[in-house]
């Protein structure tokens, strides 16, 4: 090695020896935060990333007697057969169609929620539109379903009694396909509008009080107000939140979807997740369903990746 070439590893090394007698230091004298974060790394290693091998399983004829290394290799065949498949494009479509329709209806009303929430002067009313707003929430979703199925239902349903006395034909509401992306969407609102607002409550809340009234001698009405500075001044919030909820546009919720679904509504109601449920689990097919969950994961990281940027892009604001 040249003189050169060792005095740069010199050098090298006597900074970074100061570097780990710091960051050791730091570890010593906040220890207590360090020793807080050890259990939610563990479980998200543990959950997270541990679970990665298992994708390997896309890519073989898994068999349990043999295991994941036992099992042969079967390379893209699953992933073929899947895109080749008849159920391709019936459940990518119903998937993404709930999903942008969840997103275009469901992202906004919150913003919008919250907004309204803001102007409200009168704080025992606020109290109770935040409680009535937010309780939905803690409701599982097998109850949230029961209640739809109740009120919804052909002949003893609240909603179908209503449309009797206004002279209109009863509906099968939870049976009819083109009704199951509404209710769907519509009753997800209605659970989570409340308790998604909160974190642009927040915001509001840490927006600088001089900007009002500086408006305010300005002689900005209250709409005014609204668009030049709340909305600015939640800006960031909504492009971080817009970020994640693309990024998991392809992730609808199993739970609520498979509780809702029947033979009569199939044709819109089966979507990824019930798909992988049913073919992995009811049929034992297990390769085939995790290339069927590895292609939905690779989607939502080519999402969040591209809206990121695009967002770090437009708004300088982004995740990363």
């Amino acid at each position: 090695m040249s003189s050169k070439g060792e005095a740069g590893l010199n050098s090298t090394l006597q900074i970074s020896a100061p570097r780990k007698k710091s960051v050791l230091k730091q570890i010593k004298r906040h220890w207590q935060f360090y020793l807080l974060i050890i259990v939610p790394i563990a479980l998200l290693i543990t959950f997270k990333y541990v679970p990665m091998y298992g994708a390997t399983v896309a890519f073989k004829n898994f068999s349990i007697v043999k295991g994941i290394l036992g099992s042969p290799w079967a390379g893209f065949r699953h992933f073929d057969y899947f895109f080749n498949g008849p159920y391709f494009w019936l459940i990518l479509k119903n998937t993404l169609i709930l999903s942008l329709y969840g997103l275009l209806v469901g992202f906004p009303i919150p913003i919008i929620f919250a907004l309204a929430m803001n102007e409200v002067r009168s704080a025992m009313f606020k109290k109770f539109v935040q409680l009535v707003t937010y309780a939905p929430h803690f409701i599982s979703t097998v109850i949230v379903v029961s209640m739809m199925a109740l009120l919804f239902a052909p002949q003893i349903g609240l909603v179908n009694n209503i449309l009797v006395q206004f002279g209109f034909d009863r509906i099968n509401f939870m049976g009819e396909a083109s009704y199951f992306r509404s209710l769907y969407v519509w009753s997800d609102v209605w659970q989570n509008v409340g308790f998604n607002a909160i974190i642009y409550l927040a915001a509001l809340s840490g927006i600088d009080p001089t900007l009002y009234e500086a408006a305010k001698m300005d002689g900005a009405s209250r709409w005014r107000k609204i668009i030049h500075i709340d909305l600015p001044g939640i800006a960031p919030t909504i492009v971080i939140l817009l970020i994640l909820a693309v990024g998991g546009i392809m992730s609808v919720g199993f739970e609520k979807v498979y509780l809702m679904q029947n033979p009569m509504n199939a044709d819109t109601s089966e979507v990824i997740a019930t798909y992988v449920y049913k073919v992995g689990l009811l049929n034992s097919n297990i390769s085939y369903a995790t290339a069927v969950g590895l292609f939905n994961s690779v989607v939502n990281l080519i999402l969040l990746v591209s809206v990121n940027a695009l967002a770090r892009r437009v708004s300088q604001t982004s995740l990363w």
